[in-house]
């Protein structure tokens, strides 16, 4: 899943950094693009499966229009304030809709993982709260890089 980064090999997170990375998270930023090609970013609460980035975005919002029209997005979650601390990971691919939109509790097996981790993740309770604006996305990205300024402090 990872990308071959050619440059920067030195700083990117093995996987166990970059999964430690993304349950440790809470905020990443979702680029998404209109049919007239202008660029739209905004920020978002998501998951981590280990697998797949899930996010939880408002149905009636400019990204989940335009990913209606266009699938593709790009994400990335970093951190760090002085130079030697950045880190953080982009990840690319197409977005899938799981579950109904908006998202009213129906069952869906699919969502069990997500539906358990962000509840505990962000509001620190075991069931998901369904609120009739929210619904699903998965993010199983085709591309991943990632970079980890700590590390330039061992070389």
């Amino acid at each position: 899943m990872t990308a071959t980064q050619r440059r920067g090999r030195r700083i990117m997170m093995t996987d166990a950094e970059r999964d430690a990375f993304l349950t440790e998270q809470r905020t990443c930023r979702v680029a998404t693009v209109a049919a007239d090609g202008s660029p739209h970013v905004g920020a978002l609460w998501f998951v981590w499966d280990g697998e797949s980035l899930w996010l939880y975005s408002i149905t009636r919002s400019r990204r989940w229009a335009q990913l209606r029209e266009d699938a593709r997005l790009a994400v990335v979650v970093d951190d760090g304030v002085e130079y030697g601390e950045l880190r953080g990971i982009e990840l690319s691919g197409t977005a899938v809709f799981v579950g109904e939109s908006p998202r009213t509790g129906e069952p869906c097996p699919e969502l069990d993982v997500p539906e358990r981790l962000f509840p505990m993740k962000y509001f620190g309770m075991p069931r998901m709260p369904h609120d009739g604006r929210h619904a699903w996305l998965r993010l199983t990205p085709d591309a991943v890089a990632s970079w980890d300024f700590r590390k330039l402090g061992a070389v």
